[in-house]
């Protein structure tokens, strides 16, 4: 059973116009992926000014990122930007991650996914 927050995530970056997630929508871009097409495995907030995240593109490749912004400024997302991209496909299994990640990977093969 896929988690919600990847269900729940990947829905707001699609669509949500909250700043945040339409930053995260052009960094994504900006790295060559589609957000309409790429699963958010996690964004968690681990500081006053980041929050980690992972994603998994179409092509699925699995990406970590830390994403900075100042978090108390009312409008702070739209400046964030992306630090640490890096390529965890071929060892995202041994992370904190691993089950999220696999069953958002069985979410994206399943017909019911939204496209």
């Amino acid at each position: 059973m896929v988690s919600s927050i990847v269900v729940q995530y990947t829905d707001l970056l699609r669509t949500s116009d909250y700043d945040l997630w339409s930053r995260l929508r052009v960094l994504l871009k900006n790295q060559g992926l589609d957000p309409d097409r790429t699963v958010v495995v996690d964004l968690l907030q681990e500081g006053p000014d980041h929050e980690d995240g992972q994603v998994i593109s179409e092509d699925r490749r699995v990406y970590r990122f830390t994403l900075y912004y100042d978090q108390a400024a009312e409008h702070g997302a739209r400046s964030a930007y992306l630090s640490g991209w890096t390529d965890i496909t071929d060892s995202w299994r041994i992370g904190s991650l691993a089950t999220r990640t696999a069953d958002a990977f069985a979410w994206m093969s399943s017909p019911t996914e939204s496209s």
